[in-house]
């Protein structure tokens, strides 16, 4: 792909801060789709997970 961006072959898009432009999107896209299709106890206990881990102590 480097190769490909140096012959101009493709463009390479990236966001101010660096990152791949399109990975960006599909970001955003992803944890939208990924909610929508688990119930609401399962995205409770993700959720508790994650605050767990954000509060344990080192």
């Amino acid at each position: 792909m480097i190769a490909k961006i140096a012959t101009g072959e493709i463009e390479d898009v990236t966001t101010e801060d660096g990152k791949n432009a399109a990975a960006v999107a599909l970001g955003r896209m992803g944890g939208k789709a990924r909610a929508a299709g688990m119930s609401a106890k399962k995205r409770k206990e993700i959720a508790q997970k994650a605050a767990a881990a954000r509060w344990k102590g080192d």
